[in-house]
């Protein structure tokens, strides 16, 4: 019998419950048992495709396609495990399937309430998730592709096979709100049915207030009461703070919320995420959890996890990259959840070199003087040049939509490829490479993006054909071309010495692509289509010959960097940075 262990916040949002999870999740994994995570998000959303980066964080891309919350990203990366559509559950998703199970009769006539019904649904979920492997073509919720009219080769499993011994549930928002009630009620009615099997895990935060200048337990009181009234009463209570717990907040929080002091946890800041999973064992959660389930370890072997986290604080030359993006200024402060898997894969990338990795924010509207004073103030910034793009070692522009931002980041790549930076594009950072390639070497002076003109004279990025109709019809979510899809790669190319193969399998989230009209004219001028999707013919990797490194891509790698296995792109990226650094 799997069991499953739900993991809940309290006091407020943002304090780490899915760094937790994930890291919950590799001490298991360590301990040999076989992990699999699940993301609760209780909005009405379907999915997360939709939602501005600036206000809920990075889109993650699953290897099967689905777009989702940036924990599903974290839970990868810890438990290195591709995880499915069906790791990930909303609030719509959940509402959509119950409606539409009661249209087809599906419950035999019965009157369909939010309980038991709605509840019900989340556990068959959590259970589907336990007890199956899925391949693509099996999945349940397909009918989101038959809609965007886009194909899915069908050659691709995911989810790494078996029934999983543990199952980590993450419930989004914080307790006590009304939106995560049910799946708060779906939990409780688990632990019901199969109280040996169901654990549950609150992350409290405890605040120190600068002019008290003591850590505060009476906020986590409340949340454990909230939980309570949920019917619910955790097990462990992981305490984030500033810093560590003392024995004596250890002990009030025992008292007041009815759990054992060795089940209050410490869970301290910290300068990185893959230290987590070591502070943890430090205070022995992994021996606890598996205690209470009355299970015994299998083996113990966090060695290579601490070898990393040796390189982390030890790793003392740098490496400067800069990130040309647009999705990271919310007023005057900087939100870096926006590109937080190009951020980890960078630093994955940088830690294999033994190098410590410093990541700056450049904002695309920058280089665009015109636009600084009607968004900062008149003069305000208006100095800044794109000649600052030589402090660093290397420049990467991300994916992103819309307009804004697009001639300044087109001004950095330029820039990039006169002075020999080495830089690495990613999904519009290709498309903006082609399109300041196109205007500034082969001389097509109109060249741009129809995403940006939509009826511009030369279109060297244009829409696919398949989503033209349905841009039309405005059908927005789920429609983009998802997930994993083949490449070919050409002999004697970077590509191919970076990778070791020619052939390779990447996420994709985009609807625009290089148009093949063009792909002579650029090729005669010197761009290298190193990588091509066999069915559709279509560029996935440009490059130039010229050293020391450009290389640009129309998927995105990120998703599968992870931090003992960096991505190739990455790795061969920060070489290159290491090289220029060194001369």
């Amino acid at each position: 019998m799997p069991k499953f262990i739900f993991v809940a916040g309290g006091v407020m949002s943002g304090i780490g419950k899915g760094v937790a999870t994930a890291s919950i999740g590799k001490i298991l994994q360590s301990k040999g048992f076989k992990v699999t995570a699940i993301k609760i998000d209780p909005y009405i959303n379907v999915d997360a495709g939709t939602m501005n980066p600036i206000e809920h964080g990075e889109i993650f891309v699953t290897a099967d396609g689905i777009e989702c919350d940036q924990d599903v990203g974290n839970y990868e990366r810890f438990i290195d495990e591709n995880l499915t559509t069906d790791n990930y559950i909303t609030t719509g998703r959940v509402y959509q399937a119950v409606i539409n199970r009661e249209r087809n009769l599906g419950y035999g006539g019965k009157c369909v309430e939010v309980v038991p019904h709605i509840p019900e649904e989340v556990i068959s979920r959590i259970k589907k998730v336990a007890y199956s492997q899925r391949s693509w073509d099996g999945s349940s919720e397909s009918k989101i592709r038959n809609r965007a009219r886009i194909s899915k080769p069908p050659h691709q499993k995911f989810g790494g096979g078996g029934r999983a011994d543990f199952v980590l549930v993450e419930i989004g928002g914080t307790v006590g709100e009304y939106q995560n009630l049910l799946f708060l009620e779906a939990a409780r009615m688990m632990k019901l049915a199969n109280p040996k099997d169901v654990l549950f895990i609150l992350v409290s935060y405890l605040p120190i207030p600068e002019m008290i200048g003591e850590m505060k337990t009476k906020p986590t009181q409340t949340a454990v009461r909230l939980l309570n009234e949920a019917g619910i009463q955790p097990d462990i209570i992981l305490g984030r703070s500033r810093v560590p717990l003392d024995e004596l907040r250890k002990r009030k929080i025992s008292i007041f919320c009815n759990v054992q002091k060795k089940d209050v946890i410490s869970a301290p800041d910290i300068e990185s995420i893959y230290e987590i999973p070591i502070n943890f064992e430090k205070e022995n959660l992994g021996n606890q959890i598996l205690k209470k389930f009355g299970l015994r370890p299998r083996k113990k072997n966090l060695k290579d996890w601490g070898k990393l986290v040796k390189v982390i604080k030890t790793a003392k030359k740098p490496v400067k990259i800069g990130i040309v993006g647009k999705y990271f200024e919310t007023g005057k402060f900087t939100l870096m959840d926006s590109y937080i898997s190009i951020i980890e894969a960078i630093k994955h990338a940088s830690w294999f070199f033994k190098r410590r990795p410093e990541i700056h924010w450049l904002s695309a509207e920058y280089y665009e003087p015109a636009q600084i004073p009607k968004k900062f103030g008149a003069g305000e910034n208006s100095s800044r040049s794109v000649k600052e793009l030589k402090n660093f070692d290397g420049i990467i522009v991300p994916g992103g939509f819309g307009s804004r931002g697009i001639e300044g980041k087109i001004k950095a790549i330029e820039f990039c490829r006169k002075n020999k930076i080495p830089y690495l594009g990613l999904c519009l950072g290709m498309q903006l490479a082609v399109v300041e390639f196109a205007r500034n070497v082969c001389k097509i002076k109109d060249a741009n993006s129809t995403e940006f003109e939509p009826n511009c004279r030369q279109p060297v990025i244009d829409v696919m054909p398949e989503q033209k109709s349905i841009l039309k019809e405005k059908s927005y979510g789920g429609t983009m071309r998802l997930g994993e899809y083949k490449c070919k790669i050409k002999p004697n190319t970077i590509s191919s010495r970076t990778y070791k193969t020619l052939d390779i399998v990447e996420r994709h989230r985009h609807r625009y692509e290089l148009n093949n009209a063009f792909r002579e004219a650029l090729e005669t001028k010197g761009m290298v289509m190193a990588g091509i999707n066999p069915e559709k013919d279509l560029i996935e990797i440009i490059e130039l010959k010229e050293p020391p490194f450009f290389v640009a891509v129309q998927f995105h790698p990120e998703f599968k960097s992870r931090p003992l296995r960096p991505h190739p792109l990455f790795r061969e990226f920060i070489k290159a940075c290491i090289k220029k650094r060194a001369k």
